[in-house]
């Protein structure tokens, strides 16, 4: 066991979900074919001026409330001056001395120990643009430029890999249901740095930054190689410099990226060309009465239902699912969510679609659950018609009636057929009652078939089974 404690510090930028960019009227898309989703402001045209997008400031108000911040009632934006070809004013515009919200935490829960991961401010800002480096020449595309974002950062609190994927996990499902971005780590509008030292004494080590790490799995792999490495240099009695690195996924380790030698001079000033920001308390009560259900309240009602918490952390994990199961009321939601984990979402993941984007309405998965829970359909009938159910616009009914399935639920009608069975394969039946456990299975299938598959399965198995136990 190692006897150097890592000290981790996460910066995550978040972009937000508006409809337009921070401080130009150029759409906020992902996807779109590269330098059209951007104007003069975007391109940093000599004599433009911005124009703050209030909505980005109420989603960071949002952001700032889920994250338990302080938020600030008086802020203004900074120019951080620096020069590189992503940034083509030559300055990028954010808020260095009064960050949006700040003092705040993230509860963890790590296997029953909570945790609260400090956030020391989260300042809003605007992206830059998208530099694709090749080994000839680097292209730019502005479409990203001037994108609303948040940067959370924490402050050096965390001390495991464990704890700073947890971290990550919370923070991205807090956003994603508060409606403050679609947080896609693949398509970058969730960034995650990493800052990790390692001491065996009270005095932090020499803080090492690992920029830009592709997943949140990545993030907890890129903090144990990286405290690893140090440790291994810090062995052989050399003496580490601040750096920046990144973190190569198919290699496991971390590369050089540029060393530190001096600290960074952005030269900020206050914005010239924004005025003050002021947030009345009656804008923030607002704002803040239009978040929606926050996951921690959906997983309650979740497990008040009698649902595992495992499907419970897994309905929260898939949002569209959540969404849906949101829009019932009177349901039972224990065979709802089995449907809704199981064959549906093996459909939805075969399909890549969404549920919505499926026939599956309201109406048709309420009456759905309840001929389930009546055992007019089985599981297997379900199997069987999933593909009308999820294609079609047509009832339950008429898919059943369509592909034959008449499940038999009274126990007169189906004990009928289960003694003409017995009566018709008296040997088997004296083998099932001499110990064969097998030859239930034969009865069974002849129940079946006598049916022509109409009898529900899990109810002519148990009726079976009670009127062959009942001739011991």
């Amino acid at each position: 066991m190692s006897n150097y404690q890592k000290t981790i510090g996460i910066e995550v930028h978040v972009e937000l979900k508006t409809k337009e960019k921070l401080f130009s009227p150029s759409s906020n898309l992902y996807g779109n074919l590269a330098n059209t989703n951007c104007n003069i402001i975007d391109l940093g045209y000599p004599g433009t001026l911005p124009t703050l997008n209030h909505e980005a400031v109420d989603l960071a108000i949002r952001a700032a409330t889920v994250l338990n911040c302080k938020i600030r009632t008086k802020m203004h934006f900074d120019r951080k001056n620096y020069f590189y070809p992503d940034n083509p004013k030559n300055f990028q515009i954010t808020e260095e001395r009064t960050p949006i919200g700040y003092d705040g935490y993230v509860e963890i829960d790590d296997d029953g120990e909570k945790k609260k991961i400090e956030i020391l401010e989260m300042h809003i800002e605007e992206d830059t643009c998208k530099s694709i480096h090749s080994k000839e020449r680097t292209l730019l595309d502005f479409n990203r430029a001037g994108v609303p974002l948040v940067e959370i950062v924490t402050k050096p609190c965390i001390k495991t890999s464990r704890e700073a994927v947890l971290y990550l996990e919370k923070l991205r499902e807090l956003l994603l249901y508060a409606g403050v971005s679609d947080c896609k780590i693949e398509e970058g509008s969730m960034r995650c740095d990493a800052n990790i030292s390692i001491s065996n004494t009270k005095e932090l080590g020499t803080k090492i930054e690992v920029k830009n790490i592709g997943s949140i799995t990545n993030v907890g792999l890129a903090i144990d190689y990286e405290a690893l490495r140090q440790e291994e240099l810090i062995s052989k009695g050399e003496k580490l410099k601040e750096e920046t690195r990144r973190y190569d996924a198919k290699l496991n380790k971390t590369i050089l990226m540029r060393v530190k030698e001096t600290g960074n001079d952005y030269r900020y000033f206050p914005e010239p060309d924004i005025p003050y920001v002021i947030l009345t308390p009656e804008h923030i009560k607002k704002v803040q009465s239009e978040i929606p259900v926050l996951p921690s309240i959906r997983r309650d009602k979740y497990l008040k239902a009698g649902i595992s918490l495992l499907n419970s952390n897994k309905l929260i994990a898939n949002k569209d699912l959540s969404d849906y199961l949101e829009e019932f009321e009177n349901i039972n939601l224990k065979t709802a969510s089995n449907l809704l984990l199981g064959d549906i979402s093996a459909y939805l993941n075969k399909n890549n679609k969404s549920i919505f984007e499926t026939k599956l309405t309201t109406h048709k998965f309420e009456d759905l659950v309840k001929k389930l829970d009546e055992k007019v359909i089985s599981n297997k009938n379900f199997k069987d018609i999933i593909n009308d159910v999820m294609e079609k616009d047509i009832d339950i009914d008429t898919i059943m009636k369509d592909k034959g399935i008449l499940n038999l639920v009274d126990d007169n009608q189906v004990l009928e057929i289960i003694n003409k069975v017995i009566a018709e394969n008296e040997k088997v039946v004296g083998d099932y009652l001499g110990g064969n456990e097998r030859s239930l299975k034969f009865l069974m299938g002849q129940v079946m078939k006598e049916s022509h598959g109409s009898v529900n399965p899990k109810i002519a198995n148990d009726l079976l089974i009670k009127t062959l136990d009942a001739k011991k």
